[in-house]
C-alpha cells in the first residue's frame, strides 16, 4: 500500500486537493486491497482550514503529528501558497521531503517548495499565469512555461489547477500501468494525455502599453493593422529608425525580436477569432496576416502543439 499525503494550509485551492486525490481514490476501485493508495491530509496549523473558495476542510493530521514516511507528498496551490508566510511549513518540509519517496506540487504550490529551497537545480513548472513570478522568486530553479506537468528525478510539478489530475494519472500509470490510469481517466471524463501544453491557454504576449515609447507605439500600430504584410524594415520606418537600430532597441525593451513579436501577435489574433467567430480558416489566416492557412497551421503547431481546427474545437 502506497501513502499519498497532501499538505493543506489556509487559502489553498480546493480543486488542487480534490482533483489529484480523487484520481488515487478511484484508482483503488481497480486495485487489489494490498495495492490501494492510502490518502492522508496534513494541516499546516491546528483545526479546520478554509480553502480559497470558502469550503472548510479538517485535515487528518496536524503538521507536528506528520512524522511518518510517505510515498508521495503533494503541495496544492492557491493564494495561501504565494501570499502567506508559513515559517512552520518551511521548517517542516525539508525533513518531510527527505522521508518521502516522491514529492511535488500542484499549480502554485511550487511557491511553497521554492520558498523551502526544494526547487533549486530542478526543472519545474506552475500555472502559466505565475511562471514569471516563480522565475523571479526561485532563480535557481529551471522554470518551464509550457508543460502540463514535469518529472525531474523524484520531484513532480504541474501546471494550473486541473493539471494536478494529469500529474496524478501519470503517477497511477507509473505505479500500476497505463490500463488502470486509463480506466480512472474514463471515470473522470478526462484525457490521459492532452494535446499541446499550457501555451494553448496563455496569451503569447502581455498587453501592450498605450503609447509609452517609440517601440510600444509601433506595437500598437502593428496590432491595429495585423493583416498587413509587416517586415522589420517597415516597423523600423514607423519609428523613423534604421532596421538595425530599431531591432536593437526592440530587443532591449521587450526581450524579443520584432519578428517574434509579430508572430506572437498574429497567433493571438487568430486565436481570438477562432474562439469568438465561425469565420473560415482562410479568412482568419488573412485577417491575422499569415497569408495562408498552411502557414498559420505550421506556426500554430510549432507554438501551441495544436492545429487551428483543434484549437477551435477545444476553446470555441
Amino acid at each position: 500500500m502506497k501513502t499519498v499525503a497532501m499538505l493543506l494550509f489556509p487559502d489553498f485551492l480546493l480543486l488542487d486537493m480534490s482533483g489529484p486525490l480523487e484520481v488515487f481514490s478511484i484508482a483503488n476501485r481497480y486495485l487489489a486491497p494490498e495495492n490501494h493508495y492510502r490518502i492522508v491530509t496534513i494541516g499546516s496549523e491546528p483545526g479546520a482550514l478554509r480553502a480559497s473558495n470558502g469550503v472548510v476542510v479538517q485535515a487528518d493530521l496536524a503538521i507536528e503529528q506528520a512524522n511518518d514516511a510517505c510515498d508521495l507528498l503533494l503541495i496544492p496551490g492557491g493564494p495561501g501558497a504565494y501570499d502567506r508566510q508559513m515559517p512552520q511549513v518551511l521548517a517542516w518540509l525539508p525533513e518531510a521531503v527527505q522521508r518521502a519517496q516522491w514529492f511535488g506540487s500542484i499549480c502554485t504550490g511550487a511557491f511553497i517548495l521554492g520558498d523551502a529551497g526544494l526547487l533549486d537545480g530542478y526543472r519545474v513548472t506552475t500555472h502559466w499565469h505565475y511562471t514569471e513570478r516563480l522565475i523571479k522568486r526561485v532563480p535557481k530553479a529551471r522554470v518551464e512555461t509550457d508543460q502540463i506537468y514535469i518529472q525531474d528525478r523524484n520531484l513532480l510539478t504541474s501546471g494550473g489547477v486541473t493539471a494536478g489530475i494529469d500529474l496524478a494519472l501519470a503517477v497511477v500509470a507509473r505505479d500500476h500501468g497505463k490500463k488502470v490510469a486509463q480506466d480512472v481517466a474514463k471515470v473522470l471524463l478526462v484525457l490521459m494525455k492532452r494535446q499541446g501544453g499550457q501555451a494553448q491557454f496563455s496569451p503569447l504576449m502581455t498587453a501592450v502599453a498605450p503609447q509609452e515609447s517609440v517601440v510600444t507605439k509601433v506595437q500598437n500600430q502593428v496590432l491595429e493593422q495585423l493583416g498587413e504584410p509587416f517586415t522589420v524594415e517597415r516597423m523600423a520606418a514607423l519609428a523613423n529608425m534604421s532596421a538595425r537600430h530599431f531591432s536593437r532597441l526592440f530587443v532591449r525593451e521587450l526581450q524579443m525580436t520584432p519578428m517574434e513579436f509579430l508572430q506572437s501577435a498574429r497567433i493571438d489574433g487568430a486565436r481570438s477569432l477562432l474562439e469568438t467567430t465561425d469565420l473560415p480558416l482562410k479568412t482568419i489566416a488573412y485577417k491575422s496576416g499569415f497569408g495562408s492557412v498552411r502557414h498559420m497551421r505550421s506556426l500554430f503547431s510549432a507554438r501551441l502543439g495544436l492545429t487551428p481546427n483543434q484549437y477551435r474545437e477545444q476553446f470555441s
